[in-house]
């Protein structure tokens, strides 16, 4: 199994990026896909996921009414859209697949992971 995180880049403060997910359709069958990030010297946190029929989406508390993620069937990736993006936004963005539906947050929980994709935000 294999997820393809792409997307990523460097970008000023208060640009954009859409990251990317793509993965077989059997690894997005179930559970949630979800979008974590891991900065130097601090805890891996969760950004945003939705579950694998994408009647439902989550977000972290840094992601809330700046990001968006979206996928349009389930065939599709799944894409993080990132606005506003801020410093503090820096950081290896990861894609994880299989998440628990009621711990979506719990990185643990995840069964399936990509490579990371780097953005950093300048100031």
């Amino acid at each position: 199994v294999q997820l393809q995180a792409s997307g990523g880049g460097l970008v000023q403060a208060g640009g954009s990026l859409r990251l990317s997910c793509a993965a077989s359709r059997r690894t997005f069958s179930n559970g949630v896909i979800g979008w974590f990030r891991a900065a130097p010297g601090k805890e891996r946190e969760f950004v945003a996921g939705i579950s694998w029929n994408g009647h439902s989406t989550y977000y972290g508390d840094s992601a809330k009414d700046r990001f968006l993620i979206s996928r349009s069937d389930a065939q599709s990736p799944v894409y993080l859209q990132m606005n506003s993006l801020k410093p503090e936004d820096t950081a290896v963005y990861y894609c994880a697949a299989g998440g628990s539906l009621i711990r979506w947050r719990d990185y643990r929980t995840y069964n399936y992971w990509g490579q990371g994709t780097q953005v950093t935000v300048s100031s």
